[in-house]
């Protein structure tokens, strides 16, 4: 008597359909780069920040390139409170002092860096850290002289980056820069990830932050936006507050090469993978 070949349960049939239906995105994505910035809720939870490492490693698993830039204003506060160290603030942006970027470039290279790193690896990938001062990545200029070491970058080498990707090794990269005499500066992490991507002429730059989008007047998300309506709705002070930084990110990296930028909220269970791996997306995507 042959043996019976059980049914495949409701859930085993949804799981295939869905990859199946994932296949043309995974093709699709072959080769590409893509940037994703990664910080806020997720940084702060373990079983969030597995579940985050777990999609990087799927991603890189379907022949993508993903390079993480990281955040971490929580820590370094949380740090600086620890040493003693006084925070002034200029316009309600923090003086970067000489003592307040060596606690910086401890926290966000030390400390958050790695703790991505082994959550990579701990997947099952194969993960390598570093800062924007590695190997002539990042160099900056002053972004504002009132407010220290704080960089813009103005020039971005990204030869070490391309480097990883032919070891199948996943960047994770701390957003500090060098200064022109050697100086470190920190980098806003949207703005360190705006560049990255812009250079290496990123497929996707994914922005993960707490909120769903960019949303209209009326409080809805906005799922597609070019660069000159994302300016329109800024002037119209539709866009407002802490919105606004990740949306000059996005135009300026639209506009200097990436293919298109998401603002999607990284709280979402497997966000990466509904933006890249669906056909409805997830969050606001913006192009030049």
């Amino acid at each position: 008597m042959k043996n019976q070949i059980p049914m495949t349960s409701s859930s085993h049939a949804a799981t295939a359909r869905t990859l199946s239906e994932a296949l043309p995105f995974m093709q699709r994505y072959t080769d590409a780069i893509v940037v994703i910035k990664f910080g806020g809720h997720a940084m702060g939870d373990d079983a969030a920040m597995a579940s985050f490492a777990r999609d990087i490693v799927l991603m890189q698993q379907v022949g993508a390139n993903p390079v993480i830039v990281h955040g971490g204003g929580p820590m370094i506060n949380e740090m600086l409170a620890k040493l003693g160290v006084k925070s002034e603030f200029v316009n309600g942006k923090r003086v970067t002092d000489e003592a307040t970027v060596e606690v910086v470039e401890m926290v966000l290279s030390g400390r958050v860096n790695k703790r991505i790193v082994q959550a990579i690896n701990d997947q099952g990938g194969r993960a390598v850290g570093l800062s924007g001062k590695d190997a002539g990545l990042i160099t900056c200029d002053p972004a504002d002289p009132a407010l220290g070491f704080v960089g813009e970058p103005t020039d971005v080498d990204p030869t070490v980056l391309h480097n990883l990707f032919k070891s199948n090794i996943i960047p994770v990269i701390a957003p500090l820069g060098a200064g022109r005499n050697g100086e470190t500066f920190n980098i806003n992490g949207d703005t360190a990830a705006g560049a990255i991507a812009a250079a290496l002429e990123a497929d996707r730059l994914l922005l993960l932050t707490d909120v769903a989008g960019v949303k209209n007047a009326d409080g809805e998300v906005l799922t597609e936006l070019s660069a000159t309506e994302v300016e329109e709705m800024v002037n119209a002070g539709t866009i407002a507050g802490g919105m606004i930084p990740k949306t000059d990110t996005a135009v300026a990296a639209a506009r200097g090469g990436v293919r298109a930028v998401v603002i999607l909220d990284g709280r979402a269970d497997n966000a990466v993978l509904l933006e890249l791996f669906t056909e409805q997306g997830a969050g606001s995507m913006i192009r030049a």
